[in-house]
């Protein structure tokens, strides 16, 4: 795959850029002025660059990250709320990055909220700003977590706090996230993008066809993502259709605290 930018052929032009340095294979989530929030055309591309790059020889490791201050901020929100497009694209994108064999980098540089954060755990090794953090979000609008969050963060952090992060929202600072075990690695900011290289660097240099058996034997024996997927998705789509669901996208529209009535 040559040097190249991909625009959307379904959302915007150039929400998400791709491009080839050496044998590195860059993802780039280019939406910065929403914080990287990915609809259901940029889920579909990034997966679609996934596999592309895992199918070529030449590209021996994939970074994947978010330009301007965000990773990934999650879904944008409308008066109509998330839709199912997103629910669905967002769970191929999990599957493409836990089926690469070529290992996958989470260069993570701001704020992952809800898709982001498993969009992040899916990959293989994650680098975190110290300025990055966490943030399942789903529950402050009425939802629960997707795109395989809730079998990646507990694989990640264990039950109890994967159920305090999925239960109250909270946002989890990149620098607790490393303590808890979600990332690899978290780094001072000014450090951020030479240490990033330098992970890329040893990953692209090493025995890649072991790296792929590790990685799958990894993930088969942590986490069982499509079971995950499944219960998810069912149980979101019933969600999106309950009062609770309604009241909370608007309350975040307006900024202001949700009033909801379990219906």
């Amino acid at each position: 795959m040559s040097a190249t930018s991909t625009p959307s052929t379904a959302g915007t032009p150039g929400t998400v850029l791709v491009e080839v340095t050496g044998a590195v294979g860059r993802i780039t989530l280019n939406a910065p002025e929403r914080l990287n929030a990915v609809d259901p055309s940029m889920c579909e591309e990034v997966a679609e660059a996934v596999r592309a790059f895992d199918a070529d020889p030449a590209v021996r490791v994939v970074a994947l990250t978010g330009a301007g201050r965000g990773f990934c901020s999650g879904a944008p929100l409308s008066a109509d709320g998330a839709t199912a497009g997103t629910l669905y694209a967002g769970a191929d994108l999990v599957r493409a990055l836990l089926a690469s064999r070529t290992p996958v980098v989470a260069l993570v540089n701001g704020v992952a909220a809800g898709i982001g954060v498993p969009m992040a755990l899916a990959c293989d090794y994650v680098v975190a700003s110290d300025a990055a953090s966490f943030v399942l979000a789903f529950a402050r609008i009425g939802l629960m977590p997707d795109g395989g969050a809730t079998a990646l963060v507990a694989a990640s952090v264990g039950r109890a706090r994967a159920m305090r992060l999925a239960l109250t929202g909270e946002r989890l600072p990149a620098t607790t996230a490393e303590e808890w075990g979600m990332v690899a690695e978290c780094v001072p900011a000014d450090a951020f993008g030479a240490r990033g290289e330098e992970v890329l660097g040893a990953l692209a240099s090493g025995a890649t066809v072991a790296l792929g058996q590790t990685k799958a034997a990894v993930n088969a024996a942590s986490v069982d993502v499509e079971a995950a997927l499944a219960r998810e998705e069912a149980g979101q789509v019933s969600l999106m259709h309950t009062e609770d669901y309604r009241e909370g996208v608007a309350a975040f529209l307006a900024k202001r605290p949700a009033e909801f009535t379990g219906r």
